[in-house]
């Protein structure tokens, strides 16, 4: 009885969708849902506050990292926890990333229902000639006459 009740559980969950990876190069200003394999290029601390001499406050850090892949490179905005996964060198999986954009320009993130995952090391060379985070984009509303 209990395992005929499990199964039709589990049919009636909709069923997990194999992700599907982008390239760096096809990310564009105002999107998410991304699945990326980025290999970290270097990490800066921007910003750091909070900790054991205020305890009051919460323990904020920020890094802004350069990742990439093959096709080319961006600004990613580690928070937190992240900050630690997103070592210079690392391979890591970006889910759910989605682009923010920060004085026109487009950045990387991975919010709460995001994830971000070290795996094994990829072979291929991040091209770092081709920096999505230097183009400035300039918001334009379109009127219908």
């Amino acid at each position: 009885m209990a395992t005929a009740a499990q199964q039709q559980a589990q049919e009636a969950k909709p069923a997990k969708r194999k992700p599907v990876f982008t390239k760096v190069d096809q990310l564009r200003p105002g999107t998410s849902g991304h699945t990326l394999v980025v290999k970290v290029v270097n990490s800066t601390t921007v910003l750091q506050k909070g900790g054991a001499a205020s305890a009051h406050l919460r323990h904020t850090r920020i890094a802004e990292c350069l990742v990439g892949d093959e096709t080319a490179c961006i600004v990613f905005t580690a928070r937190n926890e992240q900050v630690d996964l997103l070592t210079p060198g690392a391979t890591v999986i970006l889910r759910n990333a989605k682009i923010d954009m920060f004085k026109g320009c487009m950045r990387l993130a991975v919010d709460k229902w995001g994830r971000v995952e070290v795996t094994e090391p990829a072979d291929f060379v991040v091209k770092e000639g081709n920096n999505l985070s230097l183009i400035e984009y300039e918001l334009v509303n379109v009127s219908e006459e």
